[in-house]
């Protein structure tokens, strides 16, 4: 539950990641247009405001990927392992045959 939880939050955090870099002024992005020193927040406020969101998010995301790889259902882990030792000891398997190798004597 909440290893599915914080994978909805790191999509979500990726998408505002995605759209923040988008607003961005260092390639002419939306920050540029808000040019008028008659705006509300300035051309400078609305720089700061796009560059600590960006740090949010990018902190953020770190820290829901640290979560979500500590959530991590271990029984599943450890049911598809005893799945796959099935698998690898089935009878009837056959084997995949080795080359020979060559004895190179030491000086």
């Amino acid at each position: 539950m909440l290893y599915t939880l914080t994978i909805i939050l790191i999509f979500i955090v990726c998408i505002l990641t995605i759209l923040i870099v988008l607003i961005q002024a260092k390639g002419g992005g939306l920050a540029d247009n808000f040019i008028s020193t008659s705006q509300i927040m300035g051309v400078r406020r609305t720089a700061d405001f796009v560059e600590k969101a960006t740090w949010i998010l990018g902190i953020s995301l770190i820290s829901l990927s640290i979560i979500a790889s500590l959530s991590i259902n271990r029984e599943t882990t450890i049911q598809n392992k005893s799945i796959l030792e099935e698998v690898v000891n089935m009878p009837g398997k056959t084997d995949i045959p080795t080359l020979p190798t060559t004895n190179i004597p030491s000086e």
